[in-house]
């Protein structure tokens, strides 16, 4: 049966058992002396990976590079393009949510702050620096708690939230002590109060959306709580709240409740979260509770605190009338009700229902309620509009307690909803990727150690690359690509795993710097006939860390190619076998970003 990979083959070397050159073993040797810690001091972890034994074997003396060209063997000299860095005032770059572009957009219902990408004649062909001072970030936990000041030199929100302690600055760092709008003494205490009426604690509830997130510390302390929570808020005048959200090791993306469907498939959460968001949940006949409703598998909770939430005791503190609040409240419970959401808790200023969908049949053939027309539409979601309808997802009702889920075959597998995907296939794929990380670890050893905490897979399949990699010292962000073959972005929820959706012809929605590793697993295959190599890897040069690591695995006439670009983005690269040997056509190439930073405004690119 055929693997869940691109262009692998089963072709072996016999000669060769282990793929790991001798160059590559200097290559990360030398980069574990030139790391630097959150204050420029020797890396204690590069140091002593620098000073152990290593277990490298040479691979048989040939030239990946000169023996591959793709058309017809002939060798390529391919030209090198050295990029030169943008200037110093494109360090936190965002660029399909420019703030300048942003404002040229309607303001009603937050178009001006969805994704708005800039034409190809606007985009930038430089490389973001990092600016100046910018050293690599505290490893978790002390990351959860502590932000170097030069990483994100914002001190608006210690300000405009003070008193609800969510984030302080002390001297050359921020400090983040948990607090949030709703919960000013601490994530921690809130989540206690929720767990009083959620199963977090037995894995039932994993998979966290949180809308309106702030600096993301209810994802940072339910982390804790082996849940894994999807973060997201808009770029507005709360200036790098997200990017205080990454900078602290907690999932997040730039994100806003508009007119677009949200970037995940139907059913894929457990719990989703708001609060004190600012989100109109009443406006336009629930549009937006009925997006919660499609993204929200049956079973799970919405939470919702603060206004108008208990509004008979706090209008005044709120200082709204109360006849406003009620209205508000009341146009929530009517739209919760017609979503067969079941009220099971409401204590102070914290309301919490459950999805049960025990009514659906009945409001079907009463046509109290608009059922959405297409199933398979529930997933369609790329810049598609929110629809008026309530989702007709059927996705499942019940997945076993995280972690056991991890491995499980995932419902929509084992329903047959994933074209050309058995029980038997998701096997194989897990045990193919546990096998690639292994090689992976082998020859980068800092995977599996604290070094790197936020990773990505620009092309995330079934999971498995996360899934192999699962560890409470990281989390990934899988990402299922508009232009891939098959939608697999449901089953990564079904494994408690967390993901999006995206276009890699465009920029992701997240600030620069955010990633310390990235996997592009045939990545630049699957893009060949749609957008330019440069644009890609000046997309994944944007949002990678400096002395971040990439690794790519492609066909080698793709990686030949990508391989030269990259050695003019000041990265150091080394291509080699697969670990199955020579012989097969996909190979694998490791890199490492350079440290390097903004030199004042000297920089000559615009």
């Amino acid at each position: 049966m055929a693997k869940f990979h691109h262009g692998e083959s089963r072709a072996r070397s016999s000669s060769v058992s282990i793929f790991i050159v001798g160059g590559l073993c200097c290559f990360f040797y030398l980069l574990g002396a030139w790391q630097k810690s959150g204050y420029g001091k020797g890396d204690a972890i590069a140091l002593a990976v620098t000073k152990s034994e290593t277990d490298c074997i040479l691979l048989q003396n040939h030239n990946l590079e000169t023996q591959h060209s793709g058309e017809g063997g002939i060798v390529e000299d391919l030209p090198k393009t050295v990029y030169k860095p943008c200037h110093s005032r494109y360090t936190d770059y965002t660029p399909c949510q420019d703030q300048a572009r942003a404002m040229t957009f309607p303001r009603e219902n937050m178009i001006y702050r969805e994704r708005h990408c800039p034409p190809e004649g606007d985009k930038l062909h430089c490389l973001i620096p990092a600016p100046k001072g910018y050293v690599t970030p505290f490893q978790w936990p002390k990351s959860r708690d502590y932000v170097p000041f030069a990483n994100a030199p914002y001190k608006s929100l210690t300000v405009e939230k003070a008193i609800q302690n969510w984030v302080q600055y002390e001297g050359n760092v921020f400090r983040f002590p948990g607090g949030g709008t709703q919960f000013p003494q601490g994530a921690d205490k809130y989540i206690d109060q929720l767990a009083s009426v959620i199963p977090i604690a037995d894995g039932t509830v994993r998979t966290a959306l949180d809308t309106g997130c702030g600096v993301a510390s209810l994802g940072a302390y339910l982390w804790g709580r082996n849940v894994i929570t999807m973060s997201f808020a808009p770029r507005d005048s709360h200036e790098a709240q997200v990017q205080f959200a990454l900078e602290r090791g907690v999932p997040a993306v730039i994100g806003v409740f508009g007119t677009i469907k949200l970037p995940y498939p139907s059913g894929a959460f457990d719990m989703a979260h708001c609060s004190r968001c600012l989100i109109p949940w009443g406006a336009s006949d629930g549009l937006y509770m009925k997006e919660v409703d499609r993204v929200l598998r049956p079973g799970g909770y919405w939470v919702l605190s603060g206004p108008p939430i208990n509004w008979k005791v706090n209008y005044v503190p709120w200082k709204r009338p109360k006849a406003e609040l009620e209205e508000e409240q009341r146009k929530i419970e009517d739209i919760a009700k017609l979503l067969c959401w079941e009220k099971i808790s409401e204590k102070s200023d914290i309301a919490v229902w459950q999805k049960s969908g025990s009514c659906r049949a009945e409001q079907d053939k009463s046509g109290d309620a608009e059922f959405c027309s297409s199933k398979d539409g529930d997933d369609d979601v790329w810049y598609k509009k929110m629809e008026p309808c309530i989702s007709s997802s059927t996705a499942a009702n019940s997945l076993k307690p995280f972690p056991e889920r991890l491995f499980a075959v995932p419902p929509r597998i084992a329903a047959g909803s994933v074209s050309g995907v058995s029980a038997e296939a998701y096997s194989d794929d897990n045990e193919q990727w546990k096998k690639h990380v292994d090689a992976y670890k082998r020859i980068n050893k800092f995977i599996d150690t604290v070094r790197y905490r936020n990773f990505m897979d620009m092309n995330a399949g079934l999971g498995g690359f996360a899934a192999a990699l699962q560890s409470p010292k990281i989390w990934v962000m899988n990402v299922v690509p508009t232009a891939a073959e098959k939608n697999t972005l449901g089953v990564i929820y079904e494994r408690g795993l967390i993901g999006i959706y995206h276009d890699w012809c465009e920029a992701f929605s997240t600030y620069p710097r955010t990633y310390d590793f990235i996997h592009a697993s045939g990545v630049f295959s699957l893009y060949k006939d749609k957008c330019e190599f440069e644009d890609v890897l000046l997309e994944m040069d944007r949002i990678l860390r400096p002395e971040g690591a990439v690794v790519f695995r492609d066909e080698v006439d793709v990686l030949v190619k990508v391989k030269k670009m990259t050695e003019g983005m000041r990265w150091d690269s080394k291509l080699i076998d697969h670990e199955d040997g020579p012989l097969v056509s996909q190979k694998i190439l490791f890199a490492v970003k350079q440290y390097w930073v903004a030199a004042g405004n000297s920089s000559s690119s615009s």
